[in-house]
C-alpha cells in the first residue's frame, strides 16, 4: 500500500506512462489520434463511453490524491483530476462539437502534439521518481 504522501507521485508516474506511451503510438502510427477523434466524433456509443472513462478516471483521481496545498505536485494533481472530471462533463454534454474542434486541433500537427505529450510524460515521469 503506497503511503499517502507518495500518491500524487504515483498518479505523476501513471499519467507520465500513459502520455509518453500515447505519444510514442502516434508518432509511430501517424495520424492514429485524428483517426481514432475521428471516430470518437461519428459514433454515439464510443463518445459514451469516452465521457464515462473520462469521468470516472477524473473523479478517481481527484478523490483519491491526498490534496495538500503546501505540495505543489498533490496541486497539480487534484488540478488534473478536475480537469479530467471537467472534459469528461463536456464530452456528455457538447460531444460532437467538442470532439470536432479536438480533431481540428489534432488535424495538421499531429507530430508536435505527439512530441509535446512524450515530453509532459517524461517530466511526471521524472518528478515521479525524484519523490520516491
Amino acid at each position: 500500500m503506497a503511503e499517502t504522501a507518495d500518491i500524487p507521485a504515483w498518479i505523476a508516474l501513471f499519467m507520465g506512462l500513459y502520455a509518453l506511451g500515447a505519444a510514442l503510438g502516434e508518432l509511430r502510427s501517424p495520424g492514429s489520434w485524428a483517426a481514432m477523434l475521428e471516430e470518437f466524433e461519428q459514433r454515439e456509443g464510443l463518445r459514451f463511453l469516452a465521457g464515462l472513462v473520462v469521468l470516472s478516471l477524473g473523479a478517481t483521481i481527484y478523490l483519491v490524491n491526498p490534496y495538500n496545498p503546501g505540495d505543489w505536485l498533490s496541486i497539480l494533481v487534484t488540478v488534473m483530476g478536475a480537469g479530467m472530471v471537467l472534459e469528461g462533463l463536456v464530452i456528455f454534454a457538447f460531444g460532437r462539437a467538442f470532439l470536432h474542434y479536438a480533431s481540428g486541433m489534432f488535424g495538421t500537427i499531429n507530430r508536435v502534439w505527439a512530441l509535446l505529450s512524450a515530453g509532459m510524460g517524461i517530466v511526471l515521469i521524472c518528478v515521479a521518481m525524484l519523490r520516491f
